[in-house]
């Protein structure tokens, strides 16, 4: 029975994750859903930018708080490690969906170039952003990423083995590609208005100090692999030598 219980958590929280990511594509791209960066409700500019802050600091401390390597030990000790990143995906999850239901738009356009070539090409770096993003959770484990692969090996009575340290395509080129796919996702606007503005800053730079927290955790945990891999790769300007690790040792990309 708890198996079973086990397996449904994971896989209603993946459920609702995917829902709500799949709208955040939408709530981003200004596309067909009651609520988008730059629709819903009104407010005084002021309100409105104190809301918004809010509403991404709420998701930032949720993210990174639960994240790291200190707070999943005391986690661990309520929570069976199995059930950990299925319950940081669904708590996340919510952070998100709080954003996508209380977000106020900040109308005042800063640019506007649809109509135009600089437009076409904007919106299709918006697409590409989001491919970017998404292929990258499968070139690592994309299962493991969002916790279903824990729960699997729980309900299997299985042990569970992260997933061996490898540099796949897009890892040969920066470090951290899903950051890279956001940020190009976030700022690839053909209609930049403040309001958009305002998110796309603050998820930049929640973005680089959630690296520099990350990179820290990957260096303790996998020592000079990582960080001959840090010296050779950029973190995510795709500029410089290509990566092409060669493994010696069982371990894995980690987040």
């Amino acid at each position: 029975m708890k198996r079973t219980l086990a397996l449904g958590y994971g896989i209603v929280a993946y459920v609702l994750f995917l829902g709500t990511f799949l709208y955040a594509i939408a709530f981003v791209g200004n596309l067909r859903v009651p609520i988008t960066v730059d629709s819903g409700r009104s407010a005084p500019a002021l309100e409105a930018v104190v809301i918004d802050a809010l509403l991404l600091g709420l998701f930032a401390v949720q993210h990174s708080v639960m994240a790291r390597p200190a707070f999943k030990q005391k986690w661990t000790r309520l929570v069976t490690w199995h059930l950990e990143r299925t319950t940081f995906v669904l708590a996340a999850t919510l952070a998100l969906a709080l954003i996508l239901w209380q977000w106020r738009p900040i109308p005042a356009v800063i640019w506007d170039v649809r109509g135009t070539v600089l437009g076409g090409a904007l919106t299709a770096l918006f697409w590409v952003g989001w491919g970017i993003l998404l292929w990258s959770t499968f070139l690592i484990d994309h299962f493991e990423l969002f916790g279903l692969e824990q729960v699997w090996t729980l309900v299997k009575a299985r042990e569970f083995h992260r997933p061996a340290f490898k540099t796949p395509l897009f890892y040969q080129w920066v470090r951290h590609p899903i950051y890279l796919g956001f940020l190009i996702a976030f700022w690839a606007a053909p209609v930049m208005t403040a309001g958009h503005l305002l998110f796309s800053i603050a998820t930049s730079g929640y973005i680089l100090v959630g690296v520099y927290f990350e990179e820290r955790d990957l260096v303790r945990a996998f020592g000079e692999v990582y960080i001959e891999y840090k010296r050779r790769v950029p973190m995510l300007i795709p500029i410089g030598k290509r990566y092409v690790y060669k493994p010696s040792a069982a371990t894995d990309m980690g987040r």
